[in-house]
């Protein structure tokens, strides 16, 4: 297995951008063993998360009761704040309007501004494995703040150990406490790479330059903290997808009870994910993506931090194969939903409809024929990348269900998933391993 071992200062390296232009205040279109298993990812790092739970504590203490719509004088930097959080606070209310709340839950008791804690969906896995597709699902639920890539800033880097499994969780948890004065490093990579934000659409939408010759994102208020500590503990639902934090990194957010996060690792077959891979200009030169024995470490690793975890918080974890989940995304929305807590609203079902018939866009589109794009790879890989990635991630796909080609004559047409829409993690898979 491999293990990525970064010091403080190389993580600087990685994860600050510098001669970045201080943004400026925008105005607003009106109009838009099993515990042997899981170890700390360094020996220090629950003592040096403490600090940052308390500083969180206080971020969110400090929170009082319903904001009325505040009113500042107009054309300065407050009053565009004000205008937006104002604005979105009254939609917020009115799509919450018949929503169908557990018994005894209701907006008050989800409002980080109002003293509550929201419900927060994690989504874990890797690059190309299914995850922008059901985190977009995530965010068609209505009055939902969608957390995409919050690791964005540390490039093509998975977080496993060390300094930048230390600093990946303590800016996981600010984000989650929508405290964003601590995570500069962030909002400075985002100000170059408007992606970070732009799938966030309840945030996006007040990013932008209102002049059709100045949609630079820069000079907006999106990047301020002192927004978007306003604005997003409006919010009474959280998604958050991260591809560059490995599941074993999770168990201290799910033991911090404030948080109140679940956690879906989703896992996708190897060849499909590298064929994926193959098509993204960042992935080259680039071993945590590039190198399929580094994925398929992962894969390994994370079977067992999920079996680990899951016997320890049984109803924090749930795990999917993005193949069994493709089949019938409706039912299986339904249940991702039911886990997180999440209602199936029409605006997801509407979502659904519309994005999973057909193959539109690009590579990184979400209109996809759910049923048949899981297993492209079978048509777009040759057999000898196919059997160069199976001889590296022999455990992995035993463990997560996956068949080898047979033959090369078979390999477009046999099926490469074991129980298809059954899967499910037993004693069995690894007894196979141990026969080996």
């Amino acid at each position: 297995m491999f293990t990525l071992l970064l010091t403080s200062k190389v993580l600087d390296k990685i994860a600050i951008l510098t001669n970045i232009e201080e943004p400026l205040v925008d105005s607003i279109d009106s109009n838009q063993d099993l515990r042997l298993m899981i170890k700390p990812p360094h020996e220090n790092i629950q003592n040096a998360i403490q600090d940052e739970n308390i500083q969180n504590a206080i971020h969110v203490k400090s929170i009082k009761e319903p904001h009325k719509p505040v009113v500042t004088k107009p054309g300065t930097e407050n009053s565009h704040m004000d205008e937006a959080i104002n604005r979105e606070r009254s939609i917020i209310d009115e799509e919450l309007v018949g929503y169908s709340f557990p018994p005894s839950v209701g907006p008050e008791s989800l409002i980080l501004e109002r003293g509550g804690q929201p419900v927060r969906a994690m989504v874990a896995t890797t690059w190309r494995s299914g995850s922008t597709f059901l985190g977009d699902i995530m965010s068609a639920h209505p009055a939902t703040f969608y957390h995409y890539e919050p690791l964005l800033h540390y490039d093509i880097k998975q977080a496993r150990s060390g300094a930048l499994a230390e600093d990946a969780v303590r800016t996981i948890k600010s984000l989650m406490q929508c405290n964003y004065s601590k995570v500069d490093r962030y909002l400075k990579y985002g100000m170059s790479h408007p992606w970070l934000f732009q799938h966030n659409k309840r945030l996006w939408k007040y990013c932008p330059k209102r002049k059709k010759k100045q949609r630079k994102t820069k000079n907006s208020m999106c990047w301020k903290p002192e927004f978007l500590n306003r604005f997003c503990p409006l919010f009474p639902f959280q998604s958050i997808k991260t591809v560059r934090l490995r599941l074993n990194l999770t168990k201290s957010l799910v033991e911090d009870a404030s948080l109140n996060v679940r956690v879906l690792l989703l896992v996708r077959d190897p060849r499909g994910t590298m064929q994926s891979r193959n098509h993204r200009v960042w992935c080259p030169n680039n071993p945590d993506c590039e190198d399929p024995a580094r994925l398929c470490s992962d894969l390994v690793s994370d079977f067992h931090s999920f079996k680990a975890l899951q016997s320890m918080y049984p109803d924090k974890y749930k795990i999917f194969r993005y193949e069994d989940f493709s089949m019938n995304p409706s039912n299986n929305t339904a249940d991702v939903f039911n886990f997180f807590g999440l209602s199936f609203h029409p605006k997801v079902r509407s979502f659904l409809r519309s994005h999973t018939k057909s193959n539109r866009g690009g590579v990184s589109s979400t209109f996809r024929d759910s049923k048949t794009a899981p297993f492209k790879w079978r048509e777009q890989l040759s057999i000898e990348e196919v059997e160069d990635i199976q001889d590296k991630c022999s455990e992995a796909m035993e463990l997560w269900g996956y068949r080898k080609v047979p033959s090369p004559e078979k390999l477009k047409t046999f099926d490469p998933v074991i129980d298809l829409e059954n899967f499910r993690i037993s004693q069995r898979n690894e007894d196979k391993i141990k026969s080996l």
